[in-house]
This record gives C-alpha cells, sequence and structure tokens, in this order.
C-alpha cells in the first residue's frame, strides 16, 4: 500500500456496484483523478477499516466535560500538559461496569479505540475502560520519573553551580500578581534594599504552566545580567503542582547556563525541580533568604572584622612594643660599647700574642741561621786555605799544556801537569804564578 488508502477486497467495500465498476475502480488512493474519482462510500469503507485496525491504547487526560445521557458518557479529556483535547465516548455497557462515574476535572486513564461512523462521517474514540488517576498512583509515577531521571545523573551533586554571592539581577518566574511573587520580591528587598528583578509571569498550574515556564526560564537564560533564576509557586495540592514534575521542564532547567531555584510549595511538597535545581528553598520566603544577603548580617560582619582587625592589629603592636623592650634591657643594647671593650680586649691580646711569636720565631730562626753559617764556613773551601793549604790550577791566562789539560783546570794529579806549564797557586791570601820544573809520583 502506498501513501494513501488501498481496495483490498476485505477492507468493508460493499457498495452496489456492477462488475465492471469494480474493475475501473483504482486500486489506491494515489491512483484516483479528478476522471477517475473513488465513489465517496468507497473512500469511507476503506478509512474505516484503515482506522479500525489501530489497537486499543491507554491514554491519560484530564476530563473537561462529562455528559451522561441515556447510560452513554460523552467525555472531553485534555492532556495535562499541553493544549490538546479529544473527545471520548462511554457506551452504557461499559458504564454498568465502572466503579465510579466520571467527573469534570478528574484525572484518568481510559482504554480507546477509534472508530468511524460510516453514515455521518463522524470519527469517535470508544472506551472499553475508565479507570480514574488516583494520588498513589500519581506518587508511584512521579517515584519512577524521579528514580530514571536521577540514574542518569541530571540529580548529580557535581553538576550543580554555586549561586553567586550578590546576583547582579534576579531572574524570577512565577505566577501573574501571586503571594509567591510578593514574598520573593518584598523579602529579598528587606535583605538587600538594591537588589534588581527580571519577572516573568507564567502560569503555574494547568496545561500551559510547563511551556510557559520553559519559555520564561530560555528568554531569562539568555540575558547576559540575570545571574540566577527563582522559579516560585505557592503551595497547593500535588495535581496542582504536577507541572513542575513534567520530564521536559526538568531537562530545560538542567540544560540552563545560569543558576537555577525552586522554590515551589511548601516544605512538604517535593516536586521533581527540587531534584534537578541548583538550590533548592523550601518556601518562596526561603529563596529570598538564600539568594541575597542580608544587610544587617553583612554590616554587622563588617563591623565584627574590623573589631577583630584593630584588636589584632593592637595585639601585634603590643607584642612587638614588648619584644622591643626586652631586647632594649639586654646587655648588649643597654651598653653597647661594653661589647666593643671587650672585643678591643681581645684584639689586643691577640696582637700581643703574635708579636710575642713572631719576636721567638725570628730568633729561633737567627740562631738557626749562625749554627748553618757556622757549619758551611766549617765546610767551605776559605777555612781549607786558613789550615795552610793551597788550591792549584793551570793558569787561565796560559795557553792549553800538552797531558789534556785546560786552562783553569784543578791540579789533581802532579804526574798530569808537563815540565813548564804555568800555575795559579791561591792561598788563604792571595794567589801565586808558578812554573813546574819537576813532578813527583807520591806524596813524599
Amino acid at each position: 500500500m502506498d501513501n494513501g488508502y488501498s481496495t483490498d477486497p476485505g477492507d468493508g467495500a460493499d457498495a452496489p456496484a456492477g462488475a465492471e465498476e469494480r474493475k475501473t475502480l483504482p486500486t489506491t488512493a494515489g491512483q484516483t483523478s479528478p476522471d477517475n474519482p473513488w465513489p465517496l462510500h468507497h473512500f469511507a469503507s476503506v478509512l474505516k477499516n484503515h482506522i479500525e485496525r489501530a489497537p486499543e491504547t491507554w491514554i491519560e487526560g484530564q476530563l473537561l466535560e462529562a455528559n451522561v445521557r441515556n447510560g452513554h458518557a460523552y467525555l472531553t479529556m485534555r492532556d495535562v500538559d499541553v493544549e490538546n483535547s479529544l473527545s471520548v465516548t462511554v457506551w452504557r455497557s461499559t458504564m454498568d461496569r465502572l466503579e465510579t462515574k466520571p467527573q469534570v476535572g478528574a484525572r484518568v486513564v481510559a482504554r480507546i479505540k477509534p472508530n468511524l461512523y460510516l453514515k455521518t462521517g463522524r470519527l469517535s474514540m470508544n472506551a472499553s475502560d475508565l479507570r480514574p488517576v488516583g494520588l498513589g498512583d500519581l506518587l508511584a509515577r512521579l517515584e519512577r520519573l524521579r528514580q530514571a531521571l536521577g540514574a542518569q545523573g541530571l540529580f548529580d551533586v557535581d553538576r550543580k553551580r554555586p549561586l553567586p554571592l550578590l546576583p547582579q539581577r534576579i531572574g524570577l518566574i512565577t505566577g501573574r500578581d501571586s503571594d509567591a511573587e510578593k514574598d520573593v520580591i518584598r523579602n529579598a528587598t528587606l535583605r538587600w534594599p538594591g537588589v534588581e528583578f527580571e519577572v516573568r509571569n507564567t502560569a503555574v498550574q494547568g496545561v500551559n504552566a510547563v511551556g510557559e515556564v520553559m519559555a520564561a526560564l530560555a528568554e531569562l537564560d539568555r540575558l547576559p545580567e540575570v545571574d540566577v533564576v527563582v522559579i516560585a509557586r505557592g503551595g497547593g495540592a500535588l495535581e496542582d503542582l504536577l507541572p513542575f514534575s513534567s520530564e521536559e521542564l526538568v531537562r530545560a532547567v538542567a540544560a540552563a547556563g545560569t543558576p537555577v531555584v525552586s522554590a515551589i510549595g511548601h516544605e512538604a511538597d517535593r516536586p521533581i525541580l527540587d531534584d534537578v535545581a541548583d538550590v533548592r528553598a523550601s518556601t518562596p520566603t526561603d529563596a529570598a533568604k538564600r539568594i541575597v544577603p542580608d544587610v544587617a548580617e553583612e554590616r554587622q560582619g563588617i563591623a565584627e572584622a574590623r573589631l577583630r582587625l584593630d584588636r589584632a592589629v593592637y595585639n601585634l603592636v603590643e607584642r612587638e612594643g614588648q619584644r622591643l623592650e626586652a631586647l632594649r634591657t639586654r646587655p648588649v643594647l643597654a651598653a653597647p660599647e661594653a661589647m666593643i671593650d671587650s672585643r678591643a680586649e681581645d684584639v689586643a691580646r691577640a696582637a700581643d700574642r703574635n708579636r710575642t711569636a713572631a719576636r721567638l720565631a725570628v730568633d729561633r730562626a737567627g740562631t738557626d741561621l749562625r749554627h748553618l753559617r757556622a757549619q758551611i764556613r766549617q765546610l767551605s773551601p776559605q777555612h781549607t786555605l786558613d789550615r795552610g793549604y793551597a788550591v792549584v790550577q793551570i793558569d787561565p791566562q796560559a795557553a792549553a799544556p800538552a797531558g789534556g789539560l785546560e786552562p783553569g783546570d784543578i791540579v789533581r794529579d802532579a804526574t798530569a801537569v808537563p815540565h813548564g806549564a804555568g800555575l795559579l797557586v791561591r792561598v788563604a791570601v792571595g794567589s801565586l804564578d808558578a812554573t813546574v820544573t819537576a813532578t813527583h809520583a807520591n806524596n813524599t
């Protein structure tokens, strides 16, 4: 079958027509044309067959109308979150089985199946069962949603953002001229007179609440001067607070870039919005206390801090003065010249010791020098000459004699000096020139 309807042999097309007409009838809706259309009854039959193939479905909503005539109930159900409604018919056979009769404003679930009445072409939803949604059912459903969102990490503490110490401007989403709006603004202004608000009035219950609150949140989140957003509503029945447990609103708050404070209902009320918000306030008044500091408390805190600072400075100066006084009473500061005198005496004693040590060292060195001089003199050639010995050399001024000796050489072997060689004889005092006339082989 294409994007239209088809003429299945079992589609209920039971209009009187000849075999020739059925042969020329388009097979599908897409094959129809101005020259070859479907008869109205054929289209209605095909449409009825297509609609009634839909399975029975459980739906949930709130009853806007509940008219009972001749045992049949003609209801109008509205979605709890958006502005959608649907007509539902409950036939007498089903009404007889119901434990409670439908009432306007009640929240119900119905098992419906679509039906097309061929005679008038009217589409209706026939309910085979209708049950009121009790408080326990609502709580159980909310708890399942809370657990599912928590498992996705939407309530984790590490993703919650801290509130600014002093917000520049506060976004407030609440009902028009509501007590919650007055409580937040009045208490915040009393605590910090300079606080500024960006107020967005929305529906806070009913089918329009979720959409309007989400739109206001998105608008405030885009304003750079808004540092925190407060969603506030007074107390009410569980059904009245259901919009603040909407999954769409909860996810919108989790995705917001601005910190969000939830102030819904009273202390005992806890919609799912409280879990995903960055800060949960038990009441609108509590929200005002959380978003701005108390100017009186801040002034008192500043005064106390100044007193503590003054006391700390005074104590510091006092302690340092005592330390200075203690230092001044020490001997080294009471008579500083004593330290110089004692050091001068030490220097004088050290100088005396150095002079004495130097004198002794010089005396010892002089004695050693005299001993060394005596030893050297005993070993010197002059001392030997003084004893009567002489030093004989080949005359340095003469030509080199035979025998391999050179001028100036000392004569140690008399036989090595040739006859006639000139000699220089050194004695203790002076020297003599001599000429060799004879040599002797021994000392005799």
